[in-house]
This record gives structure tokens, sequence and C-alpha cells, in this order.
């Protein structure tokens, strides 16, 4: 499994309840600029239309040597998953706060895939908390290391 892209600011902003492993329906010259790690997840979404689950606003950068037959690059793409999944998962999304994040983009067996997370958003308290209690730890290890 290579990682291609990871989304490490929505750990900051969610608590993360659940993951998933989603395939990616994709078109060729959007594959090779994945292997090129020319994607991002910065501002990416799950959304949910006519039973099934699609990824708005993940940019994955046009192919350099494709001319004619390039691809949109912030395009709505398929997400590959079962349907009870999709069934648990627009469930959720109905529940006050919660909603669906892509995590990161890797590569398996060849195969370009998307871990989403069912998230909650935050509180500013929340964060403030959570960025005490990562201070604390790297204050443990320094302390540690000095030792």
């Amino acid at each position: 499994m290579k990682i291609m892209t990871q989304n490490k600011k929505v750990y900051h902003d969610y608590f993360i309840e659940d993951t998933y492993e989603a395939g990616i329906k994709l078109v060729g010259s959007e594959i090779k600029s994945i292997r090129l790690g020319k994607v991002n997840l910065s501002d990416a979404f799950v959304t949910f239309r006519a039973g099934e689950a699609y990824v708005s606003n993940m940019h994955i950068s046009k192919y350099a040597f494709s001319n004619q037959f390039n691809h949109d690059e912030k395009r709505t793409r398929k997400l590959l998953l079962h349907k009870n999944e999709i069934t648990k998962l627009f469930s959720r999304t109905r529940e006050q706060g919660y909603t669906i994040i892509p995590l990161k983009v890797y590569l398996k067996d060849g195969l370009a895939k998307v871990e989403i997370g069912l998230a909650k958003g935050k509180k500013t308290h929340d964060k403030r908390e959570a960025l005490k209690e990562k201070d604390q730890e790297q204050r443990m290890k320094k302390i540690l290391k000095h030792r």
C-alpha cells in the first residue's frame, strides 16, 4: 500500500468515528496523475445521489502527457462501496453534525483507493483541548528523550 496523499487537517477539525475503504471510478489520465502524487484532498467531501456515493472537490491535476483526452480537475467522482455501507453512511449523515470526508488516497494492488471517514465536527473548545493534549505528549517525549 502506497499512500499518495493524506488530509491531516481533518483530524484537527473533526472526530473520526469510523473509516471505510472505497474504490474510486477514474479515467485514464486521472490514475496516471494519482500515481505521480498530483492529488489534493483539502476541500473534498462525500455526497449521496440516487443511492450512490460521490466525492466532490477532490483535485486531481491534469496529466502532462495527455493532450485532448484530459480530465476536469475537480469533477465529481463515483465511490465504489457496498450497498449496505452506502445506506449505513447515508443514514448516519442525516444525524446532526455528521459528515463523510476523504482521509487519504492510496494505491493498493495497483488500484486507487480512498479511505473515507464518518466524522463529527469539533467545537472550538474541543480543538483547544486536543492541542493541549498533543503539546503535553510532545513535552513528555522530549523530557524522556533527554533522560
